[in-house]
């Protein structure tokens, strides 16, 4: 079990309220379908991946901006109910706190549509702010909800005081070298492998020789994230698989945020790259088991008693 105050993880990154309707398949264009089980809820892949990391049992700081209004009181809430530090995270009165528009079909699959609000107000001057704390953490962890040139910041921040760098690359654009070259672990899944290298998203080419293509742009590791599939842990030395663990799938929403967090909780508590991963592999499995993001991110006990029933 990871439970260990003393490590310290940083995430730089989005919060946004999700509303999620679920039908039985999602509509074309022009079409208008009948929905049911509306549910508002705490979102934002940076977010989500701070809760994950407090229910390992981290001390985790959350860097990121909110608007003053009633998500952003949501944002508050959630963070003293789950232990998540706050001291730079803010109120911005020049934007909305952000928000995403989620639909699931019948099979669990989802697509997102996501206003940043505040988010995009998120800069490297805020992140200088935060600067001594990110130099102190065993790991900084961000994702591309917010601008990229902040993003790319707090990876060079982190990188130049020798913390552990993880980059989720989501939503996944084509990523400059300078960034890449600041990255320990870069955790795309497939389609987002194939964007940052600015390939079509169904580009046909394999993914172990994209990933190697990263690598040759100075990407530390790529751990590939690939569903049903497992995942891909992918060095200079070589690759190794790691299984993927077969659940009921009801919801995927949370299970890449899941995934990511406890990659991120893993390493900080000094566990080997391959060992994390399988960690962070049944998280996301476990997380494809329950409706809505919060609710799915597992705890400590549930996790350590999933992996030790395999």
């Amino acid at each position: 079990m990871l439970n260990n105050s003393s490590s310290k993880v940083s995430v730089v990154g989005s919060f946004a309220v999700g509303l999620t309707l679920r039908a039985d398949r999602f509509p074309v264009r022009g079409e208008t379908l009948i929905g049911r089980d509306f549910d508002q809820g705490p979102g934002g892949k940076g977010s989500n991946q701070a809760v994950q990391i407090a229910r390992l049992g981290m001390n985790v700081e959350m860097i990121g901006l909110i608007g003053v209004d009633a998500f952003g009181d949501m944002a508050l809430s959630l963070y003293e109910i789950e232990n998540v530090g706050t001291s730079f995270f803010q109120r911005m009165r020049e934007r909305n706190t952000g928000v995403g528009f989620i639909v699931l079909d019948r099979t669990g699959d989802n697509f997102i549509i996501l206003d940043p609000g505040a988010n995009a107000l998120l800069s490297p001057a805020h992140l200088d702010r935060a600067a001594m704390h990110l130099e102190e953490s065993d790991v900084v962890i961000t994702q591309l909800e917010i601008q990229l040139e902040t993003a790319g910041h707090a990876m060079e921040l982190a990188r130049h005081a020798g913390v552990i760098t993880i980059l989720n690359p989501a939503p996944a654009r084509l990523m400059p070298r300078e960034i890449l070259a600041n990255v320990d672990v870069l955790t795309p899944n497939e389609t987002e492998l194939r964007i940052l290298l600015g390939r079509a998203p169904d580009d046909p080419s394999e993914s172990l020789d994209l990933c190697n293509e990263l690598l040759q742009a100075d990407v530390g590791t790529v751990v590939l994230t690939r569903g049903e599939r497992g995942a891909l842990v992918v060095t200079a030395n070589g690759y190794r698989e790691i299984p993927a663990f077969e659940v009921k799938v009801v919801d995927t929403t949370g299970a890449g945020d899941a995934f990511n967090g406890t990659l991120a909780a893993s390493l900080a508590e000094g566990l080997p790259l391959e060992r994390a991963a399988r960690r962070a592999s049944a998280a996301g499995a476990l997380a494809c088991t329950r409706l809505g993001v919060i609710p799915s991110l597992p705890r400590a006990a549930d996790l350590d008693n999933f992996l030790n029933g395999k």
